[in-house]
């Protein structure tokens, strides 16, 4: 499976490239690449402490095509990272595969206006467990996977912000793993793995410079299914904050919050779950590329 997910990764980036290359006019490419460490390690240290070395590995594109009133957006976000503390086994820190991509017609009576179709694949590259506990998976590859379709209209009044409101929308929930499955994980019913919700989606995105060689970027998704409980909103809130140390050197700091209401997570040891706000936070300093 991993063979599979790295094909794909490089032969998306190959045929974004090749269609860069083929319209230098049309197409705008970047994107970023890095490796971020961290190592702490102790001896006869009165304070106490514990060992650890930890890595994470983050690869992101933007390919992006503008003719006359035709706009395409395209992203891919993915990550990987891996801790070992003093004695205990190696554990996850990081695991993200995203795709986005957005389609739109610009209005002819308002250059800030897109008529556009926006699609979201979100899900990860390998199992996750709820450490200590490594015997009973949580969560794995296509176990969730998140799939979002909308068609609205996007304002962007500038390169750095936008914001894209749909009144029709869906939401595929995709389960996978049998074990998953069986237990009604991420809000399929037992036994089965796929669920489809209808309702509305906003969705804004802002690039911004901070202060000198530090970027922001942050985007938001709120989904209401018009069908069970539409009062209880979906979010999904990224933000990363980039900071260049030199053409090679960047600290980044990235954060994300999730809530979801279908969504039960472990909250005590002894196996009971709740409905909770999500939060993951990643700080690391390492070799970055841009390109």
């Amino acid at each position: 499976m991993k063979k599979f997910n790295l094909t794909f990764l490089f032969a998306l980036f190959f045929s974004l490239t090749q269609a860069q290359q083929s319209n230098d006019t049309l197409w705008t490419f970047n994107g970023q690449a890095s490796v971020n460490f961290s190592q702490v390690s102790f001896s006869n240290w009165v304070a106490g402490g514990k060992n650890s070395v930890s890595g994470v590995g983050i690869f992101n594109i933007n390919a992006n095509y503008k003719k006359d009133r035709i706009s395409w957006e395209n992203t891919l976000k993915s990550g990987y990272g891996l801790l070992k503390e003093g004695d205990s086994e190696v554990v996850k820190s990081e695991d993200k595969l995203e795709l986005n991509t957005k389609y739109g017609v610009q209005s002819k009576n308002n250059e800030n206006i897109y008529y556009s179709t926006f699609a979201n694949f979100n899900t990860q590259f390998a199992p996750g467990y709820n450490y200590p506990d490594t015997d009973n998976k949580i969560s794995g590859w296509l176990a969730p996977a998140y799939l979002t379709v909308a068609t609205g209209i996007d304002y962007q009044p500038s390169d750095r912000f936008s914001l894209f409101v749909s009144a029709l929308s869906g939401k595929f929930t995709v389960v996978t793993d049998e074990e998953l499955s069986n237990e009604g994980a991420f809000g399929v019913d037992p036994g089965e793995k796929f669920r489809a919700e209808l309702g509305a989606t906003v969705k804004s995105e802002l690039k911004t410079p901070v202060v000198k060689n530090v970027d922001l970027t942050t985007s938001l998704t709120l989904f209401s299914n018009y069908l069970d409980n539409p009062q209880n909103i979906d979010v999904n809130w990224d933000a990363l904050l980039n900071m260049k140390i030199n053409d090679y050197l960047s600290a980044n700091l990235m954060t994300t919050l999730i809530y979801d209401h279908d969504i039960l997570v472990p909250i005590d040891d002894e196996g009971n779950k709740g409905r909770r706000i999500q939060l993951k936070q990643l700080f690391g300093v390492g070799l970055s590329y841009n390109f």
